[in-house]
């Protein structure tokens, strides 16, 4: 059956029966509802569901207005953004309103002259729930007339008086009422722009330019912090600290395969039609590069190390393989070991480091590399007996592979006339799916760097530049 036509007069609206609740009213019934129905609250937020998403459920229950704490790349915008699927599909408002006002309540001078003069005839339109959802990132140049308003100078100079409270121009706060407004880094706002917020959080109203008006505004308002800022400098005034009835504190991915699932979630897709195969080994060896960054004392912890290093990391990954496998005309663009040296470059920007030497921050990175890369080798292959291969390396084998060295190229240095065999028993402890030569390549090579690193092989530059020669220790 079709759906019933929505209602577009105020009479049409109290004769469907929709309900006259607050936003807050409203997010609580749709949690209870979501909840009961055991549905995923925020798909696509990974690692939140057993700390963070608990005692967000709770804050909407209690009807509280909302602080997040966390450093840089913790998702709390994505998850503010979330809370918008919790609100209605659509909201019925004043047709025309500036302030989204409630058809059965209007808050502003205009709505409720048209109310007194057309009654029940008074034209109602709807918006989606996505127009219901402000958010701000506060900066120094934050004025309060971009929060709350200023007069209107062209509605002055049309003929009003300028006492008229119809010469307002409305900021983003009234024009988010009935919604979610969220301000971005509220710590950053000035702190004579943040007392223009205390009526909002606790009266639930705004005054514009001392006209004699009063808004009372129905809103949820979310903000965000660094908790650098937020505990020790002091930025946010203490009276609006008071008025957030729920303070959440974000974190990084606390497990491994939290941090690869983000990865592959939000890493940048390859080129249309080309296949890209990043073995499950390497996603942990960045992953677990990230993980020791975040814990090294030689990392400013508190700017932090966050998921978007691991994404970077990964499509430079990526990236490394795809240019060896054009300028190489290889089919499979399957990076290998060899492309992760060309991570480090890349990612020195993204670091803030403590330490005590200039110059040495490369290094930092290559050590945790390195020690992330012997860990999951370890991890991996530490039971696989290599007595055989390190007895040809002992008899004279040398291996050279380079960024630009395709997999035939690499495996025909074997000197084997069955190379995936040989290294078949390494694959399935690699867990790799299948037997490609990219993939048995990238094995070897993976095999090689580790033996480097327990020093059981030694590795010295090649000829070419970036070229590096696996030989006999």
């Amino acid at each position: 059956m079709a759906a019933a036509p929505a209602p577009t007069t105020l009479r049409e609206l109290r004769n469907s029966g929709y309900p006259d609740r607050s936003v807050k009213e409203e997010l609580r019934a749709n949690l209870l509802g979501r909840l009961s129905s055991g549905g995923r609250l925020f798909p696509g937020i990974v690692g939140y569901e057993d700390t963070v998403v608990p005692t967000l459920e709770r804050a909407l229950l209690a009807g509280h207005d909302i602080i997040l704490l966390g450093e840089r790349g913790q998702a709390k915008s994505r998850l503010i953004r979330h809370l918008t699927e919790l609100l209605d599909d659509r909201m019925p408002v004043i047709e025309g309103c500036e302030v989204n006002d409630h058809p059965y309540r209007p808050i502003c001078s205009r709505c409720r002259t048209l109310v007194a003069e057309r009654g029940d005839a008074t034209p109602v339109s709807w918006v989606a729930r996505d127009d219901r959802f402000s958010e701000k990132l506060a900066t120094p140049d934050t004025s309060v007339a971009d929060l709350i308003g200023d007069i209107d100078p062209m509605k002055v100079a049309a003929g009003r008086h300028l006492g008229d409270e119809l010469t307002i121009h409305y900021g983003l706060v009234p024009r988010t009422n009935r919604g979610i407004f969220a301000i971005n880094e509220l710590p950053d706002l000035p702190e004579r722009i943040q007392v223009a917020l205390l009526n909002i959080l606790e009266e639930r109203d705004v005054q514009v330019r001392g006209y004699r008006i009063r808004l009372p505004l129905d809103m949820v308002l979310i903000a965000s912090a660094n908790p650098e800022d937020y505990t020790h400098r002091g930025r946010i005034i203490t009276p609006l600290k008071d008025r957030f009835g729920a303070q959440l504190r974000t974190h990084y991915p606390r497990r491994i395969d939290e941090e690869i699932e983000i990865v592959e979630q939000e890493a940048a897709p390859p080129p249309a039609g080309i296949d890209v195969r990043v073995p499950r080994y390497l996603k942990e060896v960045i992953a677990g590069f990230t993980f020791l960054l975040r814990d090294s004392p030689q990392v400013n912890q508190r700017s932090g190390v966050s998921v978007r290093f691991s994404i970077g990391a990964y499509e430079t990954l990526v990236a490394s393989a795809l240019r060896r496998a054009v300028r190489r005309g290889e089919e499979e663009v399957a990076p290998r070991v060899v492309d992760l040296w060309a991570v480090l470059p890349a990612a020195l920007g993204r670091v803030e480091f403590d330490a005590l030497e200039e110059g040495r921050e490369e290094l930092i990175l290559e050590r945790a590399l390195k020690q992330a890369l012997l860990e999951v080798w370890t991890h991996r292959l530490a039971s696989h007996d290599f007595s055989t291969l390190i007895e040809r390396f002992d008899e004279g084998l040398e291996v050279e592979t380079s960024d630009l060295t395709t997999a035939t190229d690499l495996l025909a240095q074997m000197g084997s006339k069955r190379p995936l065999s040989d290294i078949e028993p390494i694959l399935k402890k690699l867990e790799v799916g299948d037997e490609s030569p990219s993939t048995a390549a990238g094995a070897l090579e993976f095999a090689l760097e580790g033996l480097h690193l327990r020093k059981r092989l030694n590795k010295t530059p090649g000829d070419d530049d970036g070229a590096w020669i696996f030989e006999a220790s």
